[in-house]
């Protein structure tokens, strides 16, 4: 590092604000030899009571400012936004924004130099990286880490995945009252993010994948004594890179975001990795698009056998079988070994002699999980501006077909009427649901994976296509078809599908339409009225003037780099 600490500005000067800021710190019980000449470095801690995914962070938070000190520096704690999936409603994706402001208003505002990032619960992790991308000091990501494997009567339990597999079990009346309970009490048994290959897992590999992490690190189960040692490694490390002045400008590249989409189809990731990944590569000068996802999908086979897209395996496996180290290695000419990282080596080095100790667990490429891609990106007159699917997951059969629509205008409608006979669904017949994209959900939530009807789960059915511009859960599974763009709420195609239209899907070739004629589309256009907005004031008017749609990442369109001049750092006076 050359020139004075950023903190100095608030420490050093002698003058009557300088003096404000030593007394108060030395009313908190501190004495300059805490802070003079050390990096401070900011936690930003997500923990919060409700988030079950980071609540040893209370605890680990501790050990990240044990190696912050132990590396010279002055830790300050500052929380920040929960975002707990479980919990927070319509949808966390309403405030994932939310938090990638507060982090960067929170480096900025604040006297650090420095800062370790602590998330994993689905959206803490993009809502981290993109504020610490937009306020570029170092920082560094500490991984929630994923939680021990589910129990029930000594099968093991996948969090998510098997909650939409028994659930459909309980709705079809072939398990009681007493043993659903059971899956409650077994399918969650310990601290951390979710145990299969869903949104909070997929982020945090491609945050580890991106450089913000100590590598591999994202595969470090929360409750393993491993996690609390790569805990105070965040925290000396973050002292250093203070020092080395490395920030994410200095580490990220175009080679970073591509091997964060190559690792996240090598992984067989959450449909959601797209909006996130998205918007931080625009965040960061190196964007990516939909066709680059379709690409990659293509090329890169499913290595890591981690359910939904694998059979049985959960991330407490994959930490065994060597973690993303392993992975990375298996991948060969998929990485690009010359993309640097936290560490200030690159990931080439970072993963020099790692090896695969369980090969069923995490593939090689000639024994791919799935000849299915992860990912394929959809267009056509019902999609523009594309959708998204997992055919890694599918039903094959689904993945080339011809059906009937049924429409639902909302979620609230799709919930009260789907199990209704009457509706005279068939295994052929394609779900549509819309006003569930950014606008129209509000935030996008995860209703995308629509439930099948009660009378075809009786008969056998287990997986129908399903089209929406809603997002769904990286543990959820099927043929769904998501983040339809232009949503319906602003008018999109999708406004315009009606009940007994043909739905035409062929994804190996990237097709979603409707067989409809133009004359007849645009005579529906002229009838379609815009639907109210879902908000009159405050945040969520805000998010709704200014979100960008999901091929674009969701982000708001005045956080984009491209939308101004950079923030000045703040003046003290």
């Amino acid at each position: 590092m050359t020139g004075p600490l950023r903190s100095s500005r608030w420490f050093d000067t002698d003058d009557l604000r300088g003096f404000g800021h030593r007394s108060r710190l030395m009313q908190m019980g501190y004495a300059p030899e805490d802070w003079q000449g050390r990096p401070v470095i900011a936690i930003v801690n997500t923990w919060s009571d409700i988030n079950p995914c980071h609540a040893h962070f209370r605890h680990r938070v501790e050990d990240v400012r044990r190696g912050v000190l132990q590396a010279g520096g002055f830790p300050i704690e500052l929380p920040a936004l929960s975002l707990s999936e479980n919990f927070v409603k319509p949808t966390t994706m309403l405030y994932r924004n939310l938090l990638a402001m507060e982090t960067e208003e929170l480096l900025r505002s604040h006297p650090v130099d420095g800062a370790v990032l602590m998330g994993g619960c689905d959206k803490t992790t993009p809502g981290l990286l993109l504020g610490a991308i937009s306020m570029d000091l170092p920082a560094i990501f500490l991984p929630a880490g994923p939680m021990l494997r589910g129990n029930l009567r000594g099968e093991a339990l996948g969090s998510g995945s098997d909650t939409w597999k028994y659930w459909d079990d309980r709705r079809a009346g072939k398990i009681s009252a007493e043993e659903w309970q059971a899956v409650e009490a077994g399918i969650a048994r310990s601290y951390g993010h979710c145990m299969t290959m869903g949104t909070a897992a997929t982020m945090t590999a491609i945050a580890d994948a991106l450089g913000f992490c100590l590598t591999g690190s994202s595969s470090i189960l929360a409750a393993d004594a491993n996690h609390i040692r790569m805990a105070a490694a965040c925290g000396r490390r973050a002292v250093e890179m203070v020092r080395e002045d490395l920030c994410p400008s200095a580490f990220l590249s175009t080679a970073s975001f591509r091997n964060a989409l190559a690792v996240a189809m090598a992984m067989g990731c959450s449909t959601n990795a797209i909006i996130h990944l998205t918007a931080l590569s625009r965040r960061a000068g190196f964007p990516l698009n939909l066709d680059d996802f379709h690409a990659a999908g293509q090329r890169i086979p499913v290595l890591a056998n981690i359910r939904p897209s694998g059979e049985k395996y959960l991330m407490e496996d994959f930490f065994y079988a060597g973690g993303l180290k392993a992975l990375m290695v298996e991948m060969g000419d998929f990485l690009d070994g010359s993309a640097r990282t936290v560490s200030g080596r690159t990931i080439g080095e970072e993963i020099d002699g790692a090896q695969t100790f369980l090969p069923d667990v995490i593939r090689p490429r000639d024994n791919p999980v799935s000849r299915e891609p992860a990912m394929a990106v959809l267009r056509g007159n019902l999609a523009p501006d594309g959708a998204v699917m997992k055919p890694s997951t599918a039903d094959p059969h689904l993945l080339k077909h011809r059906g009937p629509a049924l429409v639902f205008d909302s979620y609230a409608e799709m919930k009260a009427r789907i199990d209704d006979p009457a509706l005279a669904a068939t295994p052929d017949t394609v779900l549509v649901m819309r006003g569930a994209g950014p606008q129209g959900g509000p935030g996008m939530p995860e209703w995308g994976m629509l439930p099948i009807p009660k009378y075809l789960l009786e008969q056998g059915v287990r997986d129908m296509l399903r089209i929406s511009d809603a997002r769904m859960s990286g543990t959820s599974y099927g043929a769904c078809i998501l983040h339809v763009a232009p949503e319906a709420h602003i008018g999109g195609p999708l406004a315009l599908v009606r009940t007994g239209d043909t739905i035409i899907v062929d994804a190996a070739k990237g097709v979603l339409a409707m067989d409809v004629p133009q004359d007849a589309l645009e005579a529906r256009r002229a009838q379609w009225t815009p639907p109210d907005s879902k908000f009159g004031r405050g945040y969520g008017w805000a998010y709704a003037a200014h979100v960008l749609q999901a091929d674009k990442g969701c982000d708001f369109d005045f956080l984009e780099t491209g939308f101004g001049a950079a923030v000045p750092e703040p003046e003290i006076l």
